[in-house]
């Protein structure tokens, strides 16, 4: 019974992990370990990050803060699991169990998006303003609702793939590690991959690893929201068509390929300019709006989010199951 427990451990600690994340998502109470690692980045980002506009030392720079934060939190939850594994198999499993947890926020984000939902529906724009704030990178103080409602969809959109589906398949390749590196990568990303004048070269090499990371998930979220649209009874037609058309409109290579799904499957019109720290960005717009984005895109992006998450943990954990 041990020896075949053990021989599925990948698979059991996959699944536990799955359901953990969707009765729970992430209590603000239990430490996750990117916030370990965002501790690291703040310390190392003040102890290297000294010649913002040298090119080379910069970019230099930025690369040994990706190889020691990636490097010391990895290690300190390879030694975790390894050694909780030899003082009992079972609590290694737990412990795999707890760490692909904390990898995927497929409940999260539809709590944290439906928060903002629900201040909509009171009518209270200055709450859904907050509400916003919390899971957006841009400002979001003169956004009307039309705008919030816009920007939570997209958020959805592009963090199904970050969040959910990105973890999972490098866990369908690696087991937990996969999907602990992933995490770790797009943190990275999100803390230090800006174009400002202090992270203009510092946090390129953050940037560009996340672009290599996200490349292969951000195209197969693509897929899996087109299919999950099928059963959803969404515009699959409309979502193939703006796929197509419009997954190349971002600044990053893979953002847009979910957004301009999401935003053809929806039969809306998203992203367009948006402001970051007072500025103004120039951004294209992704999709057509066949019709006006309302408050029920949201309910209807989180539902895309589920199911999509839902074929993936499908496919993976058969995957896991056929390699033993």
């Amino acid at each position: 019974m041990i020896d075949e427990v053990l021989r599925y451990h990948t698979l059991i600690s996959f699944v536990l992990g799955y359901i953990l994340d969707l009765i729970f998502g992430d209590p603000r109470s239990l430490y996750h370990f990117v916030q370990f690692e965002g501790r690291l980045i703040s310390i190392f980002d003040k102890i290297l990050n000294r010649k913002p506009n040298s090119k080379w030392y910069s970019r230099t720079a930025g690369a040994v803060l990706w190889m020691l934060s990636v490097g010391i939190t990895f290690s300190l939850i390879y030694g975790i699991i390894n050694v909780g594994a030899s003082i009992n198999p079972y609590l290694g499993i737990l412990l795999e169990s707890f760490f692909v947890y904390q990898c995927l926020a497929t409940h999260s984000l539809k709590k944290e998006s439906m928060y903002v939902h629900s201040a909509i529906e009171k009518d209270d724009l200055l709450d859904a303003r907050l509400k916003l704030s919390y899971i957006v990178g841009r400002d979001t103080d003169n956004l009307d609702f039309e705008g919030i409602i816009k920007a939570d969809v997209e958020t959805i959109a592009e963090n199904t793939s970050d969040g959910v589906i990105s973890p999972i398949f490098y866990m369908a390749l690696f087991g937990v590690y996969g999907g602990v590196l992933c995490k770790l990568v797009n943190t990275l990303d999100s803390m230090v991959g800006y174009k400002n004048d202090r992270y203009r070269y510092f946090g390129t090499f953050s940037a560009r690893m996340d672009d290599i990371i996200q490349f292969i998930p951000a195209r197969i979220t693509a897929i899996l929201m087109i299919v999950s649209s099928i059963f959803l009874g969404y515009d699959t037609k409309n979502g193939i068509k703006i796929f197509k058309r419009d997954r190349y409109k971002h600044a990053s290579m893979n953002s847009a390929q979910s957004e301009a799904t999401a935003a053809g499957i929806l039969d809306v019109q998203l992203a367009g300019d948006a402001v970051y720290g007072g500025v103004v960005k120039k951004k294209p717009s992704i999709g057509d709006p066949i019709k006006k984005i309302d408050k029920n895109d949201i309910v209807r992006a989180n539902r895309l989010l589920y199911l999509s998450s839902a074929i993936a943990f499908m496919i993976t954990a058969i995957m896991m199951y056929g390699v033993h």
